[in-house]
């Protein structure tokens, strides 16, 4: 097993290569406005940082959110692509589940919260770092004061709003590193993957208009 990792629902861009049983290599970058520019460069660094060639993967694994529409998508399509060239499968990971797996928390129930922009955090429960207990959700974190009151949280829109989650842990944002080791542990027991499609909560801003001018003669 050779899998190739990547994520880039957040703002981190993070690439990792594992081999079944540890991370070979990995790398991450956190810039929110440049993944499509930095996604393929750090490929080419972590498979070089290995050694290897892409055509020596087996698989892809890829998070699929929840994520902002115009990072998610650069990487759900490079993975896609990968999949396509080379004939291997391509797995998804909820990047939430991701961050909850490399959480340092050794006993449950917590939360993972990351942010979704416009004062809005995209969120689970866990049970333990493997076990989701909830469906990933956005909403402002004020509505779910209540949900959320007295458990630790991870990630970064735990971060931003101390009041609701006080207390917050690392890691701020997913590893490729994390998804891969959940992945490969997954894979290893038989168990089934998501299919890789973006997990985005939240209609496009982009609208079709309701009403459109005429502008054809009648």
């Amino acid at each position: 097993m050779l899998l190739l990792a990547l994520d880039t629902a957040t703002p981190a861009v993070t690439v990792a290569l594992h081999d079944g049983t540890d991370v070979i290599a990995s790398s991450s970058q956190v810039d929110a406005r440049r993944h499509g520019e930095l996604l393929l460069p750090a490929v080419d660094r972590v498979l070089t940082e290995a050694g290897l060639k892409l055509d020596a993967v087996t698989g892809i694994v890829v998070g699929i959110g929840p994520g902002p529409y115009t990072g998610l998508r650069v990487g759900l399509m490079t993975a896609d692509t990968f999949g396509l060239a080379l004939g291997i499968p391509v797995h998804g990971v909820c990047t939430l589940d991701g961050l909850a797996y490399a959480a340092d928390i050794e006993k449950g129930p917590f939360v993972v919260a990351t942010d979704a922009r416009r004062k809005e955090v995209y969120w689970a429960r866990y049970a333990d770092s493997r076990t989701r207990l909830t469906d990933p959700a956005v909403d402002r974190p004020a509505d779910i004061a209540d949900q959320v009151a007295g458990l630790p949280a991870v990630g970064a829109g735990a971060l931003l709003y101390p009041d609701t989650f006080p207390g917050a842990h690392e890691p701020e944002h997913v590893s490729a590193a994390a998804l891969a080791g959940l992945a490969a542990e997954k894979l290893a027991a038989g168990e089934e993957l998501p299919a890789p499609r973006p997990l985005y909560l939240r209609r496009p801003d982009a609208q079709v208009p309701k009403n459109y001018k005429v502008v054809t003669p009648k």
